[in-house]
């Protein structure tokens, strides 16, 4: 598939709380495969040299801005005084990728995301990381009503539960017939890219 030039890549909430027990000795662990599919994304992304904008979920230590959040299944996390509430390892950011801090579900919600990307001239979105059914939908849904497209990378998001992904992911599809890719997928960008710099035909 072809990844155009204003397509920027959505990181959202891949942040190391996930993954403490993850290190050297332990990367193949089939718990860390949505990890290791995001890293593969991100590293195309930055193959290319088109922007990746990392996000992450942080509260305050008083609590103040958890707003309804912990009605729900969610107990108290991503709280700033925690180092765990930094960006996780694997994808930690770069230092030409941009940073934004949310306190919400959505990614534009009280955030300059929206900026950003005007900014950037963004016209479609590719989203890695998590939760499908939560993080991942609301920031889906709200660039659908800004008008971007969305790509949500299947293989590189993680749900709340397995039924949880799949039923987001089918609402997401409902939104946009094309959203649903996989790793696989934006790899194939790359490998048609260099397949036309060494002037092969591509198929």
């Amino acid at each position: 598939m072809e990844i155009r030039e204003n397509s920027v890549l959505l990181v959202i909430d891949i942040q190391q709380e996930d993954f403490v027990g993850m290190d050297e000795t332990n990367l193949d662990d089939p718990a860390w495969t949505c990890i290791r599919n995001a890293r593969r994304v991100l590293d195309v992304f930055r193959a290319k040299g088109l922007p990746v904008i990392q996000v992450k979920e942080v509260h305050r230590k008083d609590m103040v801005d958890f707003g309804r959040e912990l009605d729900g299944s969610e107990g108290i996390h991503c709280m700033e005084n925690s180092p765990y509430t930094d960006y996780a390892r694997l994808t930690y950011p770069l230092e030409n990728e941009y940073r934004i801090t949310k306190r919400r579900y959505s990614a534009f919600f009280g955030t300059d995301l929206e900026i950003l990307l005007k900014g950037l001239h963004a016209e479609t979105l590719y989203l890695i990381g998590g939760l499908t059914d939560v993080c991942i939908h609301y920031t889906a849904v709200d660039a659908h009503q800004h008008d971007y497209r969305f790509r949500v990378v299947t293989d590189a998001v993680a749900g709340s539960s397995p039924e949880a992904h799949r039923y987001a992911l089918k609402a997401m599809e409902y939104l946009q017939r094309d959203a649903l890719i996989t790793v696989a997928d934006v790899e194939s960008g790359l490998t048609e890219e260099t397949g036309k710099e060494n002037g092969e035909e591509r198929l």
